[in-house]
């Protein structure tokens, strides 16, 4: 039974005709809206993940609950559907089960504040925004467990309910919560932080509609969803075809044992609507990498990088989602069956960008990206200080933006363009810690004329005796290039022990103890090369190498021979780069994915430094 919205008034909106002005007031005043959610929100959070990287995603939706501006997409018409209570003034929805919204969060550690906006006696719009709280309980701390076999043991699962009801705050219901967390202060904080920011929101829509009128502010509204219908009928018509596509990609392993996982997708226009269909994408894992994938959340994602790829200017929202049709089949690692555990989810979230690139790019390849720092590999850290002090932290890695058509993937970013760094001496005060290394992993970028962006080299030395807890990806199925580019180079994490002695860490390990002066180096990987390294020009190649950001011997992936004193060559170069072409065999496929799975598995210990994943399916117990 869908929700029931109680409105003391029955009088219908009027539609009023918009003129530009006054629709380029609302659209920006709506915009400013958001960004004073994010400001709200990182001066009033705690918890490093929120407050210094800015994992929170706000939205403010139209009165039938379509996003207007944001950045994730809008959840609120799956919340909607599954929600039996009513929504009245006053009100404000808590919640973070997955499975009790249509994956409107994507795991436990989301959670999310909705607030209907009422004005006089009608609803007129929704803001909402979900962050990743660091802690709430569950088996491991960072309640993230990679070995999970069901979502019970990620910590505390909060349905739907009221943390305001009709005005009135609900500190039971708090305590409650808050009692399952390590670090309730952390979560009080940071959850306290949220519904500021939604309240911020709030009254900038009332303030909005008061100047302009209610009916001139919702006619608005309608206006910028139908102006963003009209841009992406015409993006489809012009970027995609009829004759169906196919991509597929990996999740490199489990972290129990089994990969890599195939995520699939195809896609095809059928007149003005584009159908997306996952079939052939993996059963679901019997660990935590599955992701609960929502449809309208992946029509978003599409809608953003088709917005971003072929014109930027166009305020994305939820105006097109009748033109994408989304199918993921049931008992997929990408919809999952109940109670299939979540935590791990960011490595298929992230492998959809991939996805979507290689089969937008196939049809405009002037347009194709390589793959990218397609992850937010994780670290945890945590014990007892040398005071006795309970500490934990959660940290957020950085890689290899793609090479890309117009140059060079950036070095050390997020997946996600709103993250920030943790600031080294935000870690060095908080934690017993110390960074030593903290710089771009040289050569980590796949060769091309346009450069894959590095990854990133960083070394923890630890102060104090803990665990530590590693989720990453692509160690095993490499980033790959595009249009004669090379793929970019794998992650890698070694643990150095005071006593000298080093070890390769699994990607994706659990509970790993260490002691004080232990050294963690935790290296992400680079982006995918765009064109021919060997266009490269070679004083450029030189360059980066001063730079830091290549050395010699990756010189010679461009064909640049380089001498000692840090000259290019120019005879030795042309030779070389001769002889490389020569060997350069002719395909019809833009994507080089460097060798193949079983290649991959054969090769993987003497490469890695760690055992092959065997096929999904055949993992041991």
């Amino acid at each position: 039974m869908p929700a029931t919205i109680i409105e003391t008034s029955d009088t219908p909106f009027e539609k009023i005709d918009i003129d530009p002005v006054t629709l380029d007031i609302i659209e920006n005043a709506l915009r400013n809206a958001r960004i004073e959610m994010d400001a709200t929100l990182v001066r009033t959070a705690m918890s490093p993940g929120i407050r210094e990287q800015g994992d929170a995603f706000p939205l403010i939706a139209d009165h039938t609950g379509k996003m207007i501006v944001g950045q994730f997409g809008s959840f609120i018409d799956g919340f909607l559907r599954q929600y039996d209570g009513t929504l009245e003034d006053g009100d404000m929805i808590f919640l973070s089960d997955p499975y009790s919204c249509e994956g409107a969060v994507s795991h436990n550690n989301d959670w999310l504040i909705l607030l209907p906006i009422f004005k006089d006696g009608r609803l007129i719009a929704y803001t909402a925004m979900f962050g990743h709280q660091s802690d709430i309980g569950g088996k491991v701390v960072g309640s993230m467990p990679i070995d999970a076999k069901s979502i019970f043991e990620e910590g505390v699962r909060i349905p739907p309910v009221k943390i305001w009801k009709k005005g009135e705050y609900n500190a039971d219901l708090m305590k409650l919560v808050m009692h399952q967390t390590r670090k309730p202060d952390w979560c009080q904080a940071d959850l306290n932080a949220i519904i500021a920011s939604c309240r911020v929101a709030a009254r900038r829509v009332i303030e909005m509609a008061e100047r302009f009128g209610d009916d001139v502010y919702v006619s608005a509204t309608q206006e910028l969803l139908a102006r963003n219908h009209r841009a992406m009928k015409t993006l489809i018509g012009q970027a995609i075809g009829e004759e169906p596509v196919s991509f597929e990609d990996y999740i490199c392993d489990d972290g129990i044992g089994a990969g890599p996982y195939k995520i699939k997708c195809t896609m095809r226009r059928v007149g003005d609507k584009v159908i997306l269909d996952f079939e052939g994408t993996d059963p679901q894992s019997g660990a935590s990498i599955n992701f609960f994938l929502n449809e309208n959340m992946f029509k978003m994602f599409f809608g953003i990088y088709m917005i971003m790829v072929f014109d930027p200017q166009i305020l994305f929202n939820d105006g097109f989602y009748d033109l994408i049709e989304v199918k993921i089949p049931e008992g997929s690692l990408l919809k999952p069956k109940f109670p299939a555990a979540l935590s791990g989810r960011t490595h298929a979230l992230g492998r959809i960008f991939d996805i979507l690139g290689g089969l937008l790019g196939q049809k405009t390849p002037e347009f194709l990206n390589a793959a990218g720092f397609s992850s937010s590999p994780h670290l945890f850290y945590s014990g007892n200080d040398k005071k006795g002090d309970w500490f934990q932290l959660f940290q957020i890695g950085f890689g290899g933006i793609p090479g890309r058509p117009l140059g060079d993937g950036p070095d050390g970013h997020s997946l996600w363009p709103g993250f920030t760094n943790v600031p080294n001496e935000f870690l060095e005060r908080y934690f017993p810690l110390r960074i030593e290394r903290y710089e771009t992993a040289p050569d980590s970028g796949g060769a091309g004329l346009h450069r894959g962006g590095n990854g990133i080299y960083l070394s923890y030395r630890f102060l104090a005796a803990g665990t530590i807890s590693i989720h990453d990806d692509r160690w095993f199925v490499p980033p790959w290039g595009v249009n004669g580019g090379e793929p970019g180079k794998r992650a890698r994490k070694i643990l150095q022990k005071a006593d000298g002695t080093s070890t390769i860490v699994g990607n994706k390990v659990e509970e790993v103890t260490v002691e004080e002066g232990d050294q963690l180096h935790f290296i992400t990987w680079g982006g995918g090369g765009w064109g021919s390294p060997l266009e490269r020009d070679p004083e450029l190649v030189a360059l980066e190498i001063r730079q830091g950001l290549v050395t010699v011997d990756g010189a010679r992936e461009y064909g640049v021979v380089i001498t000692d004193d840090g000259k290019v060559d120019a005879a030795a170069t042309e030779r070389l780069r001769a002889d490389m072409a020569s060997r350069i065999t002719e395909t019809d496929s833009p994507f080089n994915f460097g060798p193949d799975i079983e290649t991959l598995r054969a090769n993987c210990e003497e490469e890695t430094g760690l055992p092959a994943p065997v096929q999904p399916g055949h993992a041991a117990a």
